[in-house]
């Protein structure tokens, strides 16, 4: 069953997901990270068949999120490295990581990240880069941007309401 696009959406969550949304691609973009860039790397990595490797590499490539350029010529052979864009989206996965560690580690944190200067365990937050803030629900909300159509108006507004019922703007 070929599922719905999200292309179309007027909201940054369900375009994004359009692009990385699928398990492998995030999973390909985490070992992007790790360092690997080449097609055996990831089969290897992740136990992928290549025909599904191939598809998601190219769906990752086509997003702007890596760049495809060979790196042998006879024969020629390809290696997949980020792009800024899809180096944007490490905090992304490092906020994915402290939440899986959070919530779904009952044997106990295998991945964990680390200052290397100090050696300590890093417990990541989001912050307001303007003023230093960490993130909170009761001081940061989303509202509608100027090019916001009818419907996510009325999201953000049903949104509000609801806050404004909870008593959560306090």
């Amino acid at each position: 069953m070929q599922r719905k696009s999200l292309e179309g959406m007027q909201c940054a969550i369900a375009r994004s997901l359009e692009r990385v949304g699928e398990w492998w691609s995030m999973l390909i973009l985490r070992d992007a990270f790790y360092g690997l860039t080449r097609f055996d790397e990831f089969q290897q990595s992740l136990g992928i068949a290549p025909n599904m490797l191939s598809r998601r590499l190219s769906g990752l490539v086509e997003s702007g999120l890596l760049v495809r350029r060979p790196y042998q010529d006879r024969p020629v052979r390809y290696e997949y490295v980020l792009t800024p864009a899809g180096e944007d989206f490490r905090p992304v996965l490092i906020a994915l990581l402290a939440w899986g560690n959070r919530h779904f580690a009952p044997e106990g944190v295998s991945t964990q990240l680390t200052d290397v200067h100090t050696g300590r365990d890093v417990e990541p937050v989001m912050v307001d880069a303007h003023t230093g803030e960490p993130l909170s629900r009761g001081r940061h909300v989303l509202q509608a941007g100027p090019a916001a159509n009818e419907r996510m108006r009325a999201r953000i507004e049903l949104s509000r309401q609801r806050r404004e019922r909870r008593g959560d703007d306090k």
